[in-house]
């Protein structure tokens, strides 16, 4: 490995992340907002380090090695939340720098969980920031990295496949890795964009629609309103939202393909993709049934909207709410957080397992039961008409099992802290799939503002292991990783 190397290249990071402040800074001044002077500050202290990190180990340049990629991300998806909770600290009088790491985190991971409260009285750009967190959180700030700095070389390939999600990670969309990473970010802007002018058109305020364009397209659940989108009122809003959190859940390369080929097939015959809008469409209409038979709304067009807008939320890890959905009956939101563990495809900005590795495993149970009655049969697990690799298989079980482990582990330290059990646990799953609210003390009526500052830490590591897919992560902890 070269960790010098590594060092420098999370310096360019840093830098590049110092511009992207530029963005909220535009609304503060526009504004003419008091958080004007943070991002001023926040800008040029991150500009500050990210230059000084890259001029101090610039000399050790050189192309990123296989292990170098697992380093890579995990520093990054580390340190970026730092400077990410800069402006926050230096806006928000009384924030504490954990809170403040904790905000940033739930940003950049795309987590939408929050310690803040009084939205609506924060400056502009304060909440313009919150929520752009998550739109370049969405598609990776590492991804776009490998977009616009192609000088990578080959070792960007590995970066590339750290980062993104998903047990199939050597498909490649064009010969040069630089270049998929330009056309996913640009079919993510396209539909992006499309979801602002939805937005305004449905009636939010040109900030709104911004705001809210970010956190749905970056499934992460962040909205300037302490009630998220009952503050609206509004089905119309509602329904945009549903159209692209759906949008969102789905593989931006199946996207990129539709526009390269010109042609919808890719979305029509992909199996994941087929499969996800069917169970969405059908845990919609099963919890508009069951709201509808215990009475929870009088009409079933009431139900029908309350329970595709707060399904396909939790589902696919976004985490708006457009009612208190755990004053449902329990199996309700129990089912949803069940959902959001994975419903959302492979190379969308959803969290969770993802859909393809619960169909490989239902593939490979199916071949084991047949085994059991057929020992000499020989049952391949075939996906798109090919045979998957032993080797994904093999990666696919050690991910599933690491999942559960880190489940259990979570809980049962937040469960040490003193948190109850449907807090402890709720807050696991919602942490470590991404999807924000879970229920009880941090269910959709509150937030992650009681946690003490040792169960806001853990929340935080879980966040960011989910985001990096665990493995990631927890394979910088193991003796291997280290030896020459």
């Amino acid at each position: 490995m070269s960790p010098l190397a590594v060092v420098a290249m999370v310096g360019r990071m840093v830098a590049l992340f110092a511009l992207l402040m530029g963005v909220p800074l535009a609304f503060a001044l526009s504004e003419h907002d008091p958080a004007e002077g943070a991002f001023l500050k926040a800008a040029a202290i991150t500009l500050s380090c990210g230059a000084a990190m890259s001029l101090a180990t610039r000399r050790f340049r050189t192309e990123l090695q296989p292990r170098d990629g697992f380093l890579l991300v995990t520093l990054a998806w580390t340190l970026l939340p730092v400077f990410g909770a800069l402006p926050l600290l230096l806006a928000i009088p009384g924030l504490s720098f954990t809170d403040a790491y904790f905000e940033a985190m739930s940003g950049l991971t795309t987590t939408g969980a929050t310690v803040l409260t009084g939205l609506e009285r924060l400056p502009l750009s304060v909440n313009v920031w919150r929520c752009f967190m998550v739109l370049i959180g969405g598609m990776g700030i590492i991804v776009l990295v490998v977009a616009i700095l192609p000088l990578l070389g080959v070792g960007a390939s590995q970066l590339f496949k750290s980062e993104t999600a998903g047990p199939l990670k050597d498909q490649k969309l064009t010969p040069r890795i630089a270049e998929t990473a330009r056309g996913l970010w640009m079919v993510y802007f396209a539909i992006s964009l499309a979801c602002f002018v939805a937005y305004r058109v449905a009636g939010m305020g040109w900030a709104d629609a911004f705001m809210h364009m970010c956190t749905t397209m970056g499934l992460g659940g962040f909205a300037a309103y302490d009630d998220s989108f009952a503050a609206f009122k509004s089905a119309a809003i509602e329904w945009v939202a549903v159209v692209f959190m759906l949008l969102a859940g789905v593989n931006f390369s199946l996207y990129f393909l539709v526009w390269k080929k010109r042609s919808l097939s890719a979305l029509f015959t992909d199996l994941e993709a087929r499969t996800y809008l069917a169970l969405m469409a059908g845990s919609v209409l099963l919890v508009a049934l069951y709201l509808s038979v215990h009475h929870v709304y009088p009409r079933f067009e009431d139900a029908l909207r309350y329970a595709a807008f707060n399904v396909v939320s939790i589902a696919t890890t976004t985490g708006f709410a457009s009612v208190d959905y755990s004053l449902w009956p329990m199996f309700a939101p129990a089912f949803m957080l069940f959902l959001c563990s994975f419903a959302t495809c492979a190379g969308s900005t959803g969290g969770g397992i993802k859909l393809i590795r619960s169909i490989l495993m239902l593939k490979l149970a199916r071949r084991e039961l047949t085994r059991i009655v057929h020992p000499r049969a020989v049952v391949p697990v075939t996906l798109h008409g090919g045979i998957v690799p032993t080797q994904v298989l093999f990666s696919l079980l050690a991910f599933m099992l690491v999942y559960g482990s880190m489940m259990v582990a979570v809980t049962m330290v937040l469960l040490f802290s003193g948190m109850d059990l449907v807090s402890a646990a709720t807050a696991t799953i919602a942490c470590i799939n991404n999807t924000g609210p879970g229920l009880g003390q941090v269910g959709p009526s509150g937030n992650y503002q009681g946690l003490t500052d040792f169960q806001t830490w853990v929340c935080s590591f879980a966040m960011m292991v989910g985001r990096l897919e665990l493995l990631s992560v927890l394979v910088l902890f193991t003796p291997q990783f280290w030896r020459k």
